[in-house]
């Protein structure tokens, strides 16, 4: 699993948490409601924020990941394949000297409900060690 619990103590926070619905007429994404989704994780779960990015593989996701990653908050990026991730972001993510396979946890949540996908986000925050009221633990 990505070691992202030591990224996360330095950053004195909470991961942040986008989801990519690859344009919204992915159908792997007919089984849940993304709204009802996103919402959940931001308010039922450990996460600084939850947002959704129409298609984070193209160019203007190239350009929002750039600009925002130079916080240098460890993601989880909710969407496709991990292994996919990995090839898309890694650019964007060394460029800001991070290192996409610590500071990006990848979880596919295509073919899901919503309920299966808020649960495989609390499972992927329990795994880093990130608990509710705050960081990951010491």
């Amino acid at each position: 699993m990505v070691d992202i619990v030591g990224a996360a103590d330095a950053q004195q926070g909470r991961p942040g948490l986008i989801m990519c619905v690859c344009t919204g007429k992915c159908p792997g994404f007919e089984k849940m409601d993304i709204w009802d989704f996103i919402n959940r994780v931001r308010i039922e779960l450990p996460v600084e924020f939850g947002m959704i990015h129409p298609q984070l593989c193209e160019e203007d996701g190239d350009r929002f990941l750039a600009d925002f990653l130079q916080a240098k908050r460890p993601l989880l990026i909710a969407g496709c394949a991990p292994n996919m991730q990995y090839k898309l972001f890694r650019d964007a993510f060394a460029v800001q000297g991070m290192d996409v396979k610590k500071d990006m946890v990848p979880l596919d949540i295509r073919d899901m409900t919503t309920d299966e996908a808020v649960d495989k986000v609390a499972a992927a925050l329990s795994e880093m060690g990130v608990e509710e009221g705050g960081d990951a633990d010491e």
